[in-house]
């Protein structure tokens, strides 16, 4: 089997949307087929490695994908996409051979809570939660006294802990994390924090002496700015789940991710 997209397509299809796991030839590459999805769905989480599984997989970390194998996994990679789990490594078959395999669960997604107007959020927890975020932070140890030295200027807390939390990669996989704040709008009082396929740039403007307080701007690829009086973790949240924001991503995602692009454990 000559393992592409189009041959991984083919397979998850197979699968179906809902519980589904099949065998692959013995003589495929589990690497190259964990490699392929990494391609499209980012950094995987290792749920089970030479046998042993990770005590900490639980529901919420893509247990599932382990079910119909029982005791037999000897390695498994796992994503969070949307409501499913996609899961692939190798598993001993009825004969006891190791074998490749390809797997795929649902997975419950908790619904985003309401907001009253007067209520204190932490913006980053819903953000966790929209997305189902389960892995590790993954860049804990940011140096941001030395990044705020060079910048010239404190940052907002709750990017920092989105850096720290989700590091580097992209919401839905369509809106990219800088995981330094570029500063090529500097002269208009931008520092761009995010920016998105269609090159639209997500800044702050820089007012005031405390970055907590920073609006948040969109500046289009057209050079009209759009201001939003929210922190970005906020603005993120909202355009995830509000289907009537003016940059919203709900009208194309049921549900929600963050595709990491650096290998984690």
């Amino acid at each position: 089997m000559e393992l592409t997209q189009v041959t991984v397509n083919d397979l998850l299809a197979q699968l179906g949307p809902g519980d589904g796991w099949m065998y692959l030839p013995s003589e495929l590459d589990p690497q190259e087929l964990t490699d392929l999805l990494g391609g499209r769905y980012g950094a995987p989480r290792t749920l089970v490695l030479d046998g042993f599984t990770d005590p900490t997989v639980d529901e919420s970390r893509g247990a599932a994908l382990l079910v119909p194998f029982e005791d037999r996994a000897v390695t498994m990679r796992a994503w969070a996409y949307g409501d499913q789990w996609v899961g692939t490594g190798t598993a001993r078959d009825a004969e006891g051979i190791e074998r490749p395999v390809l797997v795929v669960a649902r997975r419950e997604v908790p619904e985003p809570l309401a907001v009253a107007p007067d209520e204190d959020v932490d913006w980053m927890q819903r953000l966790i939660r929209i997305t189902g975020w389960t892995q590790p932070a993954q860049r804990p140890d940011v140096d941001w006294a030395e990044a705020e030295s060079r910048l010239g200027t404190a940052l907002p807390s709750d990017y920092k802990r989105m850096v720290e939390t989700f590091g580097v990669g992209a919401f839905d996989g369509f809106l990219g994390l800088n995981q330094e704040p570029w500063t090529g709008l500097r002269e208009d009082g931008l520092l761009i924090w995010a920016g998105t396929e269609h090159e639209d740039l997500y800044c702050w403007r820089a007012d005031g002496d405390d970055p907590d307080r920073w609006p948040v701007v969109v500046r289009s690829f057209d050079g009209e700015d759009l201001l939003f009086d929210c922190q970005a973790a906020a603005f993120v949240c909202r355009i995830l789940v509000d289907p009537h924001h003016p940059y919203t991503m709900a009208r194309y995602f049921d549900t929600h991710w963050f595709m990491n692009y650096r290998e984690s454990g």
